[in-house]
């Protein structure tokens, strides 16, 4: 008489089984091919009215949208650059309500209502910034990537040394800090030029300045 045991299978047990499993491998696999049902709602958007180069305009925007990709995307100004998308080159400054910032690392909702001057709302081809002529006079420049961004860091640097801001390398803070390559070099930090153009640079800051042309001496 033969023994049994616990794993004893027919050969109809067998086929059963094999049938189940692809069954339900298929019912998986259907599951997966079926379409996604679409999100509830769309993305949020909320309005932003930006006074850019001197003319409002309102855009509805995701709340997560940068400056920088406002001013690109959305305004169509590609002058003002992404370069390290990190605030740590400068190719993105703009100059808000009179200040220089990166636009990179501030939300466009930040700044609804303000007024935004970029590089193409300084000059234009015919009627140039003087700090955009005394670049090319001095060639402030390589592959020019950067210049947008150091021009308008340059133009504000001087309204800040005008305006009494001190910097790092001021020495007395509670003096009008002076025009020098020391305090044009700390306030220029921020902008790297890869090229290495920055002695042309400083002598178109210079001259824009006022400053005598061996004042890098």
């Amino acid at each position: 008489m033969p023994t049994s045991t616990a794993f004893d299978v027919s050969r109809r047990g067998v086929l059963a089984g094999g049938v189940a499993t692809a069954a339900t491998a298929s019912v998986s696999i259907a599951a997966d091919a079926a379409p996604q049902s679409a999100p509830a709602s769309a993305e949020p958007r909320v309005p932003v009215t930006l006074k850019v180069n001197g003319k409002s305009n309102r855009v509805d925007l995701d709340p997560r949208t940068t400056l920088l990709d406002a001013l690109r995307e959305h305004w169509k100004l590609t002058g003002t650059k992404k370069g390290c998308d990190h605030g740590q080159c400068g190719a993105c400054t703009v100059i808000v309500e009179g200040r220089r910032i990166n636009s990179c690392l501030t939300l466009a909702v930040m700044h609804d209502g303000e007024a935004v001057t970029t590089i193409e709302g300084l000059g234009e081809p015919g009627d140039l910034h003087p700090m955009q002529a005394a670049f090319v006079e001095h060639d402030g420049y390589q592959c020019g990537y950067c210049t947008p961004g150091q021009i308008c860091s340059a133009v504000a640097v001087l309204d800040e040394i005008k305006a009494g801001i001190p910097s790092h390398a001021t020495a007395d803070v509670a003096a009008q800090p002076a025009f020098s390559i020391e305090e044009v070099k700390e306030r220029m930090s921020g902008n790297i030029c890869r090229c290495g153009a920055y002695a042309n640079i400083f002598d178109a800051i210079a001259d824009v300045a006022g400053e005598a042309r061996g004042a890098r001496a």
